[in-house]
């Protein structure tokens, strides 16, 4: 994309845009728009340091935020669509971007701060795609991280889940120990946590079921596909029907009510779309 082009973009908006392709699992629209964000940070910090190296004003540029965080976050998110599609190498990569942004020039106070924070995340999602790539000699240093970390304890555990689903893990007793964690999980209501806490019951139904616990499996997926349902994520929607149906016959005879009850719901709203 053309500097003049990129100039013009709004990187509030871009990052509210990564934050929806995330939400909604669009993964190769998080690349596409990682690229974007970045080639935009890009631009302007060159930019900038072309002025003041030719001792001008540096052009007002219209952001919330320092540019320091565009440039981390375009390389968070850009890790993140990797490692949720399972190109490790790719996601370590990333991490090593954001994980030291101090060679940026001219980062103040604020910026500096923004720094540690990507140091930071590095940190822990270093530690998640370790387990997740089969280190799991790790787990108990991961575990730990999070016991000191409890705002991460939600996004952590589930990636705990996918690491034993993916490398047949019991990790039974590491969710009896934050069961009363657990508890609190539904009572976040920012879409972040609310997607991560979709993940985290989709996750743990499998691996339920995977361990041959249908009731625990039937309760976690109903809460995910309210959940999926309530966000308006038709995908994960779907997912979970499946899921369900899969399990259905061991289904207590309320739960049927339930699930059916929503499935009604859904058909209503549909049919008050307008032509």
């Amino acid at each position: 994309m053309r500097p003049s082009i990129l100039k013009l973009l709004k990187p509030d908006i871009i990052v509210e845009m990564l934050e929806m392709a995330f939400q909604f699992e669009n993964w190769d629209t998080l690349l596409n728009t990682s690229d974007i964000l970045y080639s935009y940070a890009q631009c302007i910090y060159e930019e900038r340091q072309y002025f003041k190296a030719k001792r001008l004003p540096v052009p007002h540029v219209e952001m919330a935020r320092p540019l320091v965080y565009y440039y981390g976050f375009s390389h968070l998110m850009r890790g993140m669509a990797c490692q949720k599609q399972g190109q490790y190498d790719q996601a370590r990569e990333s991490i090593n971007k954001y994980a030291e942004l101090g060679w940026m020039k001219d980062l103040g106070e604020e910026g500096m701060q923004i720094v540690e924070e990507f140091k930071f995340l590095a940190r822990a999602n270093g530690y998640a795609l370790d387990i997740l790539s089969g280190k799991t000699e790790r787990l108990a240093e991961y575990v730990a991280f999070l016991q000191d970390n409890p705002e991460e304890l939600l996004p952590g555990l589930d990636t705990v889940l996918e690491a034993a689903l993916r490398h047949n893990l019991n990790v039974d007793d590491l969710l009896d120990a934050f069961a009363e964690q657990e508890a609190e999980f539904g009572e976040y209501e920012d879409a972040g946590n609310v997607s991560h806490y979709y993940s985290f019951c989709y996750h743990l139904a499998l691996y339920h079921k995977q361990a041959g616990r249908q009731d625990q499996a039937l309760t976690y997926v109903m809460r995910s596909l309210i959940l999926a349902h309530d966000s308006g994520n038709d995908r994960n929607f779907k997912k979970c029907m499946a899921l369900f149906e899969s399990l259905r016959e061991g289904a207590a005879r309320e739960l049927l009510r339930q699930y059916e009850e929503r499935l009604r719901g859904c058909l209503m709203e549909e049919r008050q779309q307008p032509v």
